[in-house]
This record gives C-alpha cells, sequence and structure tokens, in this order.
C-alpha cells in the first residue's frame, strides 16, 4: 500500500529558502528586508537552521512573522500586515479570583556551541489560517554583534 501523500498548497514548493546563506547584519540589527513565501493553507512549518558563528560565544535570534494577508493592497488601514509570533504565560489560579495571564511577543535565540557549521530544526503549526510566512534574524544582544556570523533558513510546509 501506498503512503498517503498530500502536494504542497498552492502558492510555493517544498522546500522554501527563507534566507539564503550570508552573514547576518551588523551590530546586532535585525535583517531589513526578510524573505517571505506563500504558505497558503500550510498547516504544518518546520524551519531548517544552519548557523556559522563569527566568533567564539556567538548565537542569534530570529522571529517568525505571518501575514493573513495574501498581499500588501489589501491590508486593511489600521491593520498590521504581518504579525509576530507570541509567547503565553498563565497566571496563577486562586479560587475565587480572576487570573491575569500574560502574552508578549517572542523571539528565540540559539547560542553556537562550536567553530563549525550548525543546524537544528523548529516546527510551528500554521494551522491553514495564513497567507505569507518570513522569519527575520539577527546576531543576539547575548553573542558578538561585532562579529556577526552566518546564517541560513529552509521552510518545508505541509
Amino acid at each position: 500500500m501506498l503512503p498517503i501523500m498530500s502536494p504542497s498548497p498552492r502558492g510555493y514548493a517544498n522546500p522554501v529558502v527563507l534566507r539564503a546563506s550570508a552573514a547576518l547584519p551588523a551590530a546586532g540589527a535585525w535583517d531589513a528586508t526578510p524573505t517571505e513565501s506563500f504558505c497558503t493553507q500550510a498547516l504544518h512549518c518546520s524551519l531548517h537552521f544552519t548557523y556559522t558563528r563569527g566568533a567564539a560565544g556567538g548565537a542569534f535570534d530570529w522571529q517568525l512573522e505571518v501575514s493573513h494577508y495574501s498581499a500588501t493592497a489589501i491590508v486593511p488601514a489600521g491593520a498590521s500586515e504581518w504579525v509576530t509570533m507570541s509567547l503565553f504565560a498563565p497566571g496563577p489560579v486562586a479560587l475565587g479570583a480572576d487570573s491575569q495571564s500574560r502574552t508578549q511577543r517572542e523571539f528565540i535565540t540559539y547560542g553556537s556551541q562550536g567553530a563549525a557549521a550548525e543546524d537544528h530544526v523548529f516546527t510551528v503549526e500554521l494551522n491553514g489560517v495564513c497567507e505569507r510566512i518570513r522569519a527575520r534574524a539577527r546576531e543576539s544582544a547575548d553573542g558578538i554583534t561585532a562579529t556577526p556570523g552566518t546564517l541560513q533558513i529552509t521552510a518545508n510546509m505541509v
């Protein structure tokens, strides 16, 4: 019996290069124009990172952004075209009292372990509700911003 296979949703073909291998911006600045890709109807996205530090102690930050709009021209006035991944922290629960939870925009830091290129994967759920995706990156303040490393990001969506 053949395995059940799903074709890539319309608008993209796997894998998608979201960041070609290149040095991160100087001084810890975020990528100015992250590469975007359509992700229409995708349920899951695996982001594959390959990082080579620029100096001992190097680290990079990355942040996933998605858009619910297929084109900039259809973003309603006053709405954000891109929204950032977030982190949720539930508040403590006390009997008979309301609880206050917290949410903030999030970015993730990866710290190098050696001088050779290092890779890892991070999976996110898109749930078929996003139209476009991008990931921006920078040399982390936890790393060595004066000597940015090299980073490449590839996405696979299903």
